[in-house]
């Protein structure tokens, strides 16, 4: 509909001037995979200080790479999920209506009230008749004369 009233061509609409703001769903989005990055730079850092820490404090940071592999991990991916199911998604632009034409009127045919005057019959005379084709001799198989060959006994000499 949109393609006919614009001869063709796709609209092109530009979206209200103004201040870009980002929608609610796609700020969750960004916050769930920040969150997953920081994840991915915190949890190593936190392993690497717990392997290399000496007594209690080993097991401190043991404690704190596990938690924040736990909360980064998966609060990340349940962040971008509850975003993507209950946070509001971008405004929709409005999309205007094709202008509407009116009904164009048909008028009916004139009736023709009798038929074409009939045309005259082929005469069977101009037809030629159609050659018998069980009178044609087929060829011979090609397979014939090496059948004959096997059938020859080889000579013994």
């Amino acid at each position: 509909m949109h393609l006919l009233a614009h001869g063709g061509m796709l609209p092109h609409y530009q979206p209200p001037v103004g201040e870009k703001t980002i929608s609610p769903r796609r700020k969750g989005v960004k916050q769930g995979v920040l969150l997953m990055l920081i994840g991915a730079i915190l949890v190593p850092i936190f392993g690497l200080m717990a392997g290399f820490a000496p007594g209690r404090l080993q097991d401190v940071f043991g404690f704190f790479a596990a938690l924040s592999a736990i909360i980064f991990f998966l609060g990340g991916p349940l962040r971008m999920l509850f975003a993507a199911i209950f946070e509001e998604g971008a405004p929709k632009y409005p999309f205007p209506m094709a202008p509407t034409y009116p009904a164009p009127v048909i008028t009916p045919p004139a009736r023709v009230s009798a038929l074409p005057p009939q045309a005259a019959p082929n005469p069977a005379a101009q037809w030629r008749q159609r050659p018998q084709t069980a009178e044609i001799m087929q060829p011979p198989s090609v397979t014939d004369s090496t059948t004959r060959l096997l059938d020859k006994e080889p000579k013994n000499e």
